[in-house]
């Protein structure tokens, strides 16, 4: 050796010298991908009752709560929606004199049935709406004329006046009076009575009584049927 590098020395410490410039840039990028790179997360632990260990298939099943389901009108008020604040006022008075409670047997007032005749109505004929709001809006001007009050305000006895004259006897369903308030009250007399006989309320003050409710038996009630329906 005479102190001089050989070619073969020159040629390696280049192909050093080459390696080390491509390498340089591949490791910042190489952190920034590592830094980058999202985090897999880890697999949530399987729930009992499917192959874990709190329990598998059907004996997991059994460790479900059972929620027990209530009636939505049993936990709720219904809100008129058809008829104004002073048609339903009065629907309210008129159901309760048509039906009121007798002994055991609940009124009209008790078993809701102006709020069913508010969604019933509401959902009714256009001749049948017509019928219900001139006659309660006839109601409450007969009551305004004679006793300057809403009908709803009217006593047991300033309600038989105005009542009295407008009930007439209907031999027939289908042929009711031409009079339109006569015929009104002719309706609504059958209807609050219908829904009244029908309802929750009236099946369970049958049923605790021991008498037979709707259906053949006791507790039976008729369900609300949707006017709606075309089938």
């Amino acid at each position: 050796m005479n102190g001089r590098l050989s070619d073969n020395d020159h040629a390696m410490k280049r192909r050093r010298f080459l390696k080390g410039i491509a390498a340089a840039p591949a490791a910042p990028a190489l952190l920034a991908q590592q830094a980058t790179a999202p985090t897999t997360p880890a697999a949530p632990a399987t729930p009992p009752g499917r192959g874990g260990r709190g329990g598998r298939g059907a004996a997991g099943a059994r460790d479900v709560p059972k929620l027990e389901m209530t009636a939505p009108d049993l936990v709720s008020e219904p809100v008129a929606r058809f008829f104004s604040a002073s048609q339903f006022a009065a629907l309210q008075k008129l159901s309760g004199i048509l039906v009121p409670p007798i002994k055991d047997n609940p009124g009209a007032l008790d078993c809701g049935v102006p709020e069913f005749l508010d969604f019933l109505i509401g959902a009714s004929p256009a001749d049948r709406q017509r019928l219900y709001r001139n006659g309660l809006d006839t109601l409450n001007a007969q009551a305004k004329k004679q006793f300057g009050k809403a009908f709803a305000d009217v006593d047991a006895k300033q309600a038989d006046a105005i009542l009295r004259p407008m009930l007439v006897a209907v031999p027939w369903a289908y042929d009711p009076p031409k009079d339109p308030i006569k015929h009104f009250i002719s309706a609504a007399r059958q209807d609050v009575q219908t829904a009244t006989r029908n309802s929750r309320e009236a099946s369970a003050a049958a049923a605790a009584a021991g008498r037979r409710g709707i259906g053949g038996g006791g507790g039976q009630y008729w369900n609300p049927v949707d006017p709606t329906y075309k089938g």
